[in-house]
């Protein structure tokens, strides 16, 4: 998630039981081009593999290249290409989910890539369609495969939903039983029960959680365990996750270097969902809020 799966926030979830893990999304072209904070955004520490790598682009060649530089610099466990992402900036530039109104270019990407990364695994992720007219899972999907696609993730949703209405997880099925590589199911995983039901009645193959952990990378762990039918482990209780909400600023802050740590608010957005279902979480926030140092911070949650 662009702006959310940051090194530091997925440090967490690797912490917390996630399996894998995949980088922040980014375009082709200013990789191609090294660009430095294109290049930040996808650096990734050697505890945190398996590692994927997703970028997002129009051009066959530029995401080839790109796929190329990936897999010369970082090495990541797996390359995987965005035909998902409903955001406008990403669909006019006919990237993310728009390549689902024109199948034979998205094809010709994933070919170009698996073609350009012989010794790394390329995946895809995608949506239903482009809207509740155009359902294309089940082409799109075989596509994908038969351009060398070594897995797939489906959200459950077309790009006109956004991310409102709820995924639909039988056309997440369809896709699992039409396909022979792994199938990951995506949408609306928000609790570990849910999450054992769709894995035992999809068939997918493992899911992909993104809005579902921002602010509690512990659902990783609890997944787990509804899975294997074991009780659920405690969460951290309010000590343990004000302590977390500093070190994850002070790792975010690193990534930044010293003008990063200047003022804080632009690490907000990441910060407050953490202190969702914390006693006082309304008063924190504002708190934090106010906060323009490290230093500010620290004494805010030491004091809450």
């Amino acid at each position: 998630m662009s702006g959310f799966t940051d090194i530091g926030f997925r440090a967490l979830c690797k912490r917390f039981g996630a399996d894998v893990l995949v980088s922040e999304f980014v375009q082709s072209e200013p990789l191609i081009r090294d660009r430095e904070r294109t290049w930040r955004d996808v650096d990734f520490t050697p505890e945190q593999r398996p590692m994927g790598i997703q970028i997002f682009g129009a051009v066959p060649d530029s995401m080839a290249r790109a796929a190329a530089l990936l897999e010369e610099r970082l090495k990541p466990d797996f390359i995987d290409i965005n035909f998902g992402c409903p955001a406008r900036k990403v669909v006019e530039c006919n990237a993310g989910s728009s390549l689902l109104k024109d199948l034979p270019l998205a094809e010709k990407i994933a070919r170009a890539v698996a073609q350009a990364v012989v010794s790394t695994p390329v995946t895809a992720k995608m949506r239903l369609g482009w809207d509740s007219q155009s359902l294309v899972h089940i082409e799109a999907a075989k596509r994908l495969e038969d351009a060398g696609m070594r897995a797939v993730a489906v959200h459950g949703r077309t790009r006109a939903q956004g991310y409102s209405g709820e995924a639909d997880w039988e056309k997440i099925a369809e896709v699992a039983q039409a396909l022979t590589v792994p199938v990951i199911g995506n949408g609306d995983i928000r609790d570990a029960a849910t999450a054992a039901r769709r894995v035992r009645e999809t068939g997918v193959a493992g899911l992909m959680i993104g809005r579902g952990a921002l602010g509690k990378p512990w659902i990783f762990r609890e997944i787990k365990a509804a899975i294997a039918g074991e009780a659920l482990p405690e969460r951290p209780d309010a000590a343990e996750t004000r302590a977390m909400i500093f070190e994850y600023a002070a790792k975010l802050c690193a990534t930044r270097g010293a003008d990063g740590a200047q003022n804080l608010r632009w690490m907000l957005a990441r910060l407050f969902p953490f202190t969702a279902g914390i006693p006082g979480g309304k008063k924190l926030r504002a708190a934090i809020a106010d906060c323009t140092t490290l230093s500010d911070l620290k004494a805010v949650l030491e004091t809450a």
